[in-house]
């Protein structure tokens, strides 16, 4: 007589998934085999949650190898479809950012890689907790729509040369399981398991080049600059071994980009920026990804070039063209929130610091952000910033202005805000480079 354990026949199945476990648990190397057989028999139901769980926690503990961690990824990718793009007339690149605040990179940087004969698609998701998400702030565009069929993304490519959308959902289906059981076993911070799944689907998603956008620091997800350099180093090893051209820049966010958090507030700041006007850290850090990701799809394009794409209205007729192709009305005035708070300096002093951690997590208590997926988002809600640090301020000068329609809402958030700000009489220590590190 057969046995079963939680849903899984021992005589039809090619491993046990107890088996599997203790290999990680014990510090041993999963084989190909395994691995292959483990994300195929989760995404099917024949491996228990509770028997991922425990798996992915022996990976957390133990790590994993580096051909260990590829074919992790191949596994995943092997669970759904793959988009194919060399149909297309012109190359594609993509850009993906490991999450920050004021993170509104995506939208003007997709439109001025085209400008230059290359295509971008940008598949992108929601926010979760303090980071925002990119289709989050274009659905506060009055029409723009995120969901796309293939066909309609693949014209659009051809035809405008950059889209953002959402993922549809056959592309690495076990990321999806996989994601959401991390979340809820304190698994998230494994890397070979971050990697794998942000690889998985940039991988699936068939871009030609990739670069990656590693974010350390307060706001970030990996506060510490030698887990950055672990992560990015395992992306690009596994976006190189799939042959996709892929590099990673290191980037510092330890104080907000630019002078917006919240969905509406990013928009427009973006089209500033693609006006040939906003912040110069969104400016700086826009076009050094755009070298980078016009270099990967083989079309070298000087720093000098790049930045006068944004100045001349190359980037915003783009734009305009990629809004209006999803159905948005580029010309509509956007969501402005109902109630406005300040946080004023109460004290004269230079601004030493402004806590990027602290500035997303008001952000996402005004509305911008959502503590679970299903919930809604303001699209005018965030925080606006009027002093970055190593300014002079005096007391009472508004340093912060938060957003939102829902008054009651500004109690914890202003907690948040107010602890962002560090005001001293000395100037603080120069500030890291945005740029701190290349890792190809």
């Amino acid at each position: 007589m057969s046995t079963s354990t939680a849903g899984q026949d021992r005589t039809t199945e090619a491993f046990d998934a107890v088996d599997v476990i203790r290999v990680k648990r014990d510090g041993g190397t999963l084989s190909p085999e395994q691995i292959d057989w483990v994300i195929d028999a989760y995404t099917r139901g024949a491996v228990a949650e509770e028997q991922m769980a425990a798996l992915n926690m022996a990976i957390l503990l133990n790590g994993m190898d580096r051909g260990e961690i590829a074919r992790w990824t191949a596994a995943m990718i092997a669970s759904g479809e793959r988009m194919d793009f060399s149909s297309l007339s012109r190359p594609t690149s993509d850009k993906h950012s490991t999450g920050g605040v004021g993170d509104k990179i995506t939208l003007p940087l997709a439109p001025l890689v085209a400008v230059f004969g290359v295509a971008v698609p940008q598949l992108s998701g929601r926010g979760l907790g303090h980071t925002g998400g990119t289709l989050d702030k274009l659905e506060s565009i009055p029409g723009w729509r995120a969901a796309l069929t293939n066909d309609e993304m693949m014209a659009q490519l051809e035809n405008v040369g950059a889209v953002i959308c959402q993922a549809g959902s056959g592309l690495a289906p076990a990321d999806r399981k996989l994601y959401a059981l991390r979340d809820v076993t304190g698994t998230v911070e494994a890397i070979p398991l971050i990697a794998s799944s942000i690889m998985s689907k940039k991988i699936a998603e068939g871009t030609g080049a990739l670069v990656l956008d590693v974010k350390v620091g307060s706001g970030a997800f990996m506060k510490d600059e030698v887990a950055a350099r672990e992560l990015a180093r395992t992306m690009v090893d596994l976006g190189t071994d799939a042959g996709v051209r892929t590099v990673a820049l290191i980037t510092n966010m330890s104080t907000p980009l630019g002078l917006t958090a919240g969905n509406a507030l990013e928009v427009r700041e973006s089209v500033e920026v693609l006006s040939g006007g906003g912040p110069q850290d969104v400016v700086d850090l826009t076009v050094a990804l755009a070298v980078e990701m016009l270099a990967g799809a083989g079309r070298p394009t000087a720093e000098d070039e790049v930045r006068s794409a944004l100045s001349d209205g190359r980037a915003m007729d783009v734009w305009r063209a990629m809004i209006t192709a999803q159905g948005g009305d580029v010309d509509a005035v956007l969501p402005v929130a109902v109630e406005q708070e300040h946080v004023v300096a109460e004290r004269d002093g230079i601004l030493t610091g402004l806590d990027a951690l602290d500035v997303g997590i008001a952000a996402w208590r005004l509305g911008a952000g959502r503590a679970r997926k299903e919930d809604p988002v303001q699209a005018g809600a965030g925080v606006e910033i009027h002093v970055k640090p190593g300014e002079r301020v005096v007391a009472g000068q508004p340093l912060l202005t938060l957003h939102t329609d829902t008054p009651e809402r500004f109690a914890r958030a202003l907690e948040s805000a107010r602890s962002a700000v560090t005001i001293e009489d000395a100037a603080p220590a120069a500030p890291r480079d945005l740029v701190i590190t290349r890792i190809d």
